[in-house]
């Protein structure tokens, strides 16, 4: 009698594994990077446009700009005032008091200005343009301008983008001129440097260049931050637990973003200046 060999157990489905799970989430961010550059460029072609509606223009302005001068005016005056105060031992000790200005004005107008004042402005102003669009998108009214027949991108992100492009610069000149003055008090008022000094130090020091890295690090910030802010709106999740996400999301990428785009701009410039004035390096008139 034949023996009956018994039947082999079915194979179950491998578990996704960790290459697997990687991969996917590098698919989704580059997917979501491809339509953020999509947008992007939708939102930059609305600027240039004659849909782009002046009023709008004028009020984004006003709101990021005019509501937002008391707060950085205060955060640049306190952050000069701490950076003083924090630097004024180690300069004590080897001598090198006369240029405590220097180095703190150049850190201000190169480094702290710019990125204060975005970091500043993507909690504030950000935050509340993508909780604006999101709930545009909840309350179905961006669907609505779609039915029109108006592009809800050019219409609604072009004025946002330009108005932070044109403004910010000005907030960091504001944050810049704050924090050189909180950083003058503190250093000729509470530790009686020699003013004279003081100023000539920072006038051989701090160049134009200096201003004009700054000044072009925040209209890249400004403009960075309205894209990320406005297009985690527009890609909100329902109700209003995806509202609060959408502007949790904005704040947190545009944080990175201007961290991130600070530290390559920081790398070129000092190549730039490096190659067109190789003796002075960055000291350039």
């Amino acid at each position: 009698m034949a023996s009956v060999s018994a039947a082999p157990a079915p194979i179950a489905p491998a578990e996704p594994g960790f290459l697997r799970n990687v991969g996917e989430a590098l698919a989704d961010n580059f997917a979501g990077l491809g339509d953020w550059t999509i947008f992007s460029a939708r939102a930059i072609s609305g600027v240039v446009s004659r849909h782009l509606k002046i009023n709008e223009l004028i009020r984004v302005c006003v709101e990021v700009g005019v509501s937002s001068v008391g707060v950085i005016a205060i955060t640049g005056t306190f952050i000069g005032m701490v950076l003083a105060v924090q630097a004024y031992n180690q300069f004590h000790m080897i001598g090198l008091d006369t240029s405590l200005g220097a180095v703190i004005h150049m850190s201000v107008v190169r480094e702290l200005g710019p990125v204060l004042a975005a970091v500043m402005l993507a909690g504030r102003v950000g935050t509340a343009m993508a909780a604006q669009l999101a709930t545009m998108r909840v309350t179905e009214q961006i669907d609505a301008l779609a039915c029109l027949g108006v592009d809800p991108v050019k219409y609604l992100v072009a004025p946002r983008f330009l108005g932070c492009l044109l403004v910010i610069p000005l907030l960091t000149v504001l944050a810049d001129a704050m924090g050189v003055v909180g950083s003058t008090l503190i250093s000729l008022k509470v530790y009686h440097i020699d003013s004279f000094h003081y100023w000539r130090h920072t006038a051989n020091y701090v160049k134009q260049w200096d201003l004009l890295v700054g000044l072009g690090k925040s209209v890249i910030f400004g403009g960075v931050l309205a894209l990320i802010c406005c297009h985690r709106g527009f890609h909100s999740r329902p109700g209003a637990e995806g509202v609060g996400r959408a502007a949790t999301e904005g704040f947190v990428l545009s944080f990175v973003a201007i961290l991130v785009i600070d530290f390559i701009l920081a790398m070129l410039s000092t190549a730039i200046a490096t190659l067109f004035w190789p003796a002075s390096g960055a000291k350039v008139a």
